[in-house]
């Protein structure tokens, strides 16, 4: 027994000990690897003064693109989001401006985002108390409530968020609840209300552990939700439990005032159309694919679904956008916006920086290592609009409309390569008449539950 002790123990101190410090010998052999050649001296003179993107732009690829498709969406106008993460509610709402303006004969539209962000916050919060109640007997270091203690509430959602909302609070256009300031710039806003949240997360906590009545712990957590409904409507102003609208379609006429509530306006303009009966595909390669998963607690409200998708290869997934697209349907999206992203031409392109020529080192990551390591990961949500087929029928170029106003890459819009979609495009959502019975079926399964800090998230 002593024997293998002393094993163990040797094992330890060998392998333990090959985290080496940087000794003399290493930094004068480092900094001697370093030749400052005249390209190396003309290359530490331009990035120490320059924007690197100036420097690394391939002139080669520059017009290589257009912004001409033969499918599009009819869409129609440009939404801008300003200095909030709520680019998932607006691609959300983005892809049913065109139905509305069908619907309702008119040249422009938009949707209230900012009613449906007064309902995201306000459940997310109710939410997060939920969630502190739940796991009052775990430790206040324990990961799962350290996560939720993270960031109570945040402006950042995906395609389960809007259906969550949609389904309970429905819709309303923009002139019945229209942007403020915190609206536009919520970081001080939700400041303050995580703050607020935090605080009122731990008395419900000491709460539970010192033995209250559940029925006292939940009238507790009424009572801290009307002090968070304030702050969201002294903020957001007031969302309308019903609404007086009107309008000038397209002939110039203006309408009669109607009234409506939120859930009527809805109808009236999705008519048949479930938002909870769409279909998310991912992409994501660390993963199998094939596979129906499911991130616990990735939700808004209470009562409605986590984030669920379908993990495929891109190929099948490309093949039900195409289709959906064709039939002049608009689809949620999210990719790695920032990634290759030439803000001036509208364009995202594998090739459009060559920043291995500008340091002289290699990148060499690929899609499931930059994933594992959170070099990469899903950053922004655009309604996809356009593709553009070969003669074979295969993509070569698609197109977002985006939501960072009419002055952001070209009018509002960004074209992107194939190339681009395969390397930084995460997940689109389907209608269900365009994903094929294999998926469906697929969905439809029990889903693999995954952590609620999982990296997708």
């Amino acid at each position: 027994m002593k024997k293998l002790i002393l094993f163990a123990t040797t094992f330890i101190v060998v392998f333990g000990s090959s985290a080496q410090v940087l000794k003399k010998s290493d930094l004068e052999n480092i900094r001697e690897s370093l030749k400052m050649d005249a390209y190396t001296k003309a290359m530490q003179n331009a990035l120490s003064a320059n924007d690197i993107n100036k420097l690394a732009k391939n002139l080669e690829n520059i017009d290589k693109e257009d912004h001409n498709f033969t499918y599009r969406v009819k869409v129609k106008g440009i939404t801008n989001q300003r200095s909030s993460g709520r680019c998932w509610l607006f691609a959300s709402l983005n892809m049913f401006r065109y139905k509305a303006m069908e619907v309702f004969n008119v040249d422009e539209f938009e949707f209230s985002e900012n009613y449906l962000s007064f309902w995201d916050l306000f459940e997310k919060s109710n939410l997060f108390l939920n969630n502190m109640i739940e796991t009052a007997d775990r430790p206040i270091d324990d990961r799962k409530v350290q996560h939720f203690l993270g960031s109570p509430i945040n402006d950042g959602g995906v395609w389960n968020c809007f259906a969550n909302l949609v389904d309970k609070y429905g819709m309303v256009p923009k002139d019945a609840m229209t942007e403020t300031h915190s609206s536009e710039n919520t970081r001080q806003m939700r400041s303050f209300i995580n703050l607020k949240l935090k605080e009122d997360g731990l008395h419900l906590r000491e709460a539970v552990k010192n033995g209250i009545k559940e029925k006292a712990v939940q009238a507790m957590r009424v009572e801290m939700m009307k002090e968070i409904y304030r702050m969201l409507a002294l903020n957001l102003g007031t969302p309308p439990a019903e609404f007086t609208w009107r309008y000038k379609d397209k002939d110039g006429n203006v309408t009669d005032y109607k009234t409506y509530t939120p859930q009527e306006f809805r109808d009236k303009v999705l008519g048949d159309i479930k938002v909870s009966e769409y279909v998310m595909l991912m992409n994501d390669p660390t993963r199998p694919y094939n596979v129906h998963y499911e991130i616990e607690n990735y939700r808004n409200t209470e009562e409605g679904s986590n984030w669920n998708y379908v993990n495929l290869p891109n190929n099948k997934i490309k093949e039900m956008a195409i289709e959906a697209i064709k039939d002049n349907e608009a689809l949620y999206a999210s990719c790695d916006v920032g990634k290759q992203l030439d803000r001036n031409y509208g364009i995202l392109d594998v090739n459009n920086f060559d920043y291995e020529s500008v340091y002289g080192v290699k990148f060499g990551m690929n899609k499931t290592e930059r994933i594992q390591t959170k070099a990469s990961g899903s950053s922004h949500g655009m309604a996809l609009i356009a593709v553009e087929l070969d003669k074979e029928g295969k993509p070569v170029k698609w197109q977002f409309e985006n939501s960072w106003g009419s002055s952001s890459g070209h009018n509002g819009y960004l074209t992107f390569t194939d190339d681009w979609f395969n390397e930084y495009m995460f997940r689109i959502v389907v209608p269900k008449k365009y994903v094929t019975p294999e998926v469906l079926k697929i969905n439809e399964s029990k889903a693999t539950l995954l952590p609620v800090w999982d990296w997708m998230n």
